[in-house]
């Protein structure tokens, strides 16, 4: 090949990626348009772990969604602690193998008897919180998009199984990321690897059943930042003196969350081999329970004191108690807390002013630089940066001109 068309090749191919990567220029100068707000979180963004991935969205004449992304130190392979974001491609993955099982009669309603053949697995065969009082897919999912339960997303995970989870999460494009852990049982290399029988009965006929499994794989990414603190609590609440090490845990990067917000929010933007296997039924129930709030919700009912209405909304109401919900919006998303870290991935509508973005977030605070010991600055540091992060976004939104408005219908949700 000529030289001279080697070095078109390599300025194309130079061009097209630098189109892709996010601009950096744009968020920065809106959190330094708010000193009052961001100076502090601007001037540790490494002490406090800070990503931002915005996106714009424009449509055409054919209400079709065409997206801009902005960054703010966003870095795929820096590692933050993924904590609940993890179960929503859990619970895309579930849908996704029960549709491609064809089998008659079985649906996300079907009764789901889980199973135990290994250490410290639990078995479940009721489920109090649902109208029927059996577990299912169903009630699962709508559990763990509406408080982020994780008993729910342990089922989900079991039923899936930990190599298909990631098997899938590379079919889908989601290249930094892997899932590799149960959450809230303390979950060891060994027992992660392995996953509860599971079983579908319509009444008492057995319309499915999958055994155990084991994946004996493992899914290595080059992650920095893997080695945190200075200290940590053990599982027996002794000090140990030197970095907790979250090599071994869930990853999942705010480009990897937020590329499946816009595949599942926008399966019209993407080729048709590139979209969830879902049906409209699967995209209506994610929908509504992504942006149904706990009080909201008869099966299951939850405490109002305990979970208040924007209890999982951290971007724009950065889980205020007093606030509440502003007319006319709705937040569909997937959040997480643990360990410091504040993460939140969401689609912000306001159908009044004909407003609409994704914002991906993540925050961390922990003062003391010891892990696992419940004292982290969530209320004092991450919450308000969550919160003005969100409206900082949406005042921008609002003045921002389109040349056509979106139609937002398909995302009024009767509740």
């Amino acid at each position: 090949m000529p030289k001279s068309l080697i070095l078109v090749v390599l300025l194309t191919i130079s061009l097209a990626s630098m189109a892709q990567r996010p601009d950096t220029l744009l968020l920065e100068n809106l959190l330094r348009s708010r000193p009052d707000l961001f100076r502090k979180i601007l001037g540790h963004p490494q002490k406090n772990q800070v990503q931002i991935l915005y996106t714009q969205i424009d449509r055409d004449r054919n209400n079709v969604p065409h997206f801009k992304s902005y960054s703010y130190n966003l870095d795929d392979l820096h590692y933050f602690f993924p904590a609940s974001t993890v179960k929503l491609p859990t619970v895309i993955f579930a849908l996704e193998k029960l549709n491609e099982l064809k089998i008659n009669g079985l649906t996300r309603t079907s009764t789901m008897i889980t199973g135990a053949d290994f250490t410290k697995q639990t078995r479940v065969e009721k489920d109090s919180t649902s109208a029927s009082g059996s577990p299912s897919l169903g009630h699962y999912i709508k559990k763990i998009l509406l408080v982020s339960d994780n008993d729910a997303y342990n089922r989900l995970y079991e039923w899936v199984g930990r190599a298909e989870i990631n098997k899938r999460l590379r079919q889908h494009g989601l290249t930094t990321s892997r899932i590799l852990n149960r959450y809230a049982v303390k979950d060891t290399e060994e027992t992660s690897r392995h996953t509860n029988p599971v079983s579908f009965y319509d009444g008492q006929k057995l319309l499915y059943s999958q055994p155990g499994q084991f994946d004996p794989q493992n899914y290595p990414l080059n992650l920095s930042n893997t080695l945190m603190g200075r200290a940590y609590m053990d599982s027996s609440d002794r000090l140990v003196n030197r970095p907790f090490n979250m090599a071994n845990k869930n990853a999942f990067s705010l480009t990897d969350q937020q590329r499946v917000m816009k595949k599942l929010l926008f399966p019209e933007a993407f080729p048709a081999n590139e979209r969830f296997n879902l049906a409209a039924d699967d995209y209506k129930l994610i929908y509504t329970y992504m942006s149904k709030l706990p009080t909201e919700s008869d099966y299951p009912h939850y405490d109002p004191v305990e979970y208040r209405p924007l209890y999982a909304k951290f971007l724009f109401y950065g889980a205020d108690k007093e606030r509440a919900p502003q007319r006319g919006m709705r937040i569909f998303n997937k959040y997480g807390d643990s360990y410091g870290f504040i993460i939140d991935n969401a689609y912000i509508v306001d159908f009044e002013n004909g407003v609409e973005f994704m914002l991906s977030a993540v925050v961390q605070s922990n003062e003391d630089g010891v892990y696992n010991d419940d004292r982290y600055e969530y209320k004092e540091v991450c919450y308000p940066f969550m919160k003005n992060l969100g409206q900082l976004i949406y005042d921008y939104e609002l003045k921002r001109k389109k040349e056509f408005l979106p139609d937002l219908s398909r995302f009024k949700i009767q509740y």
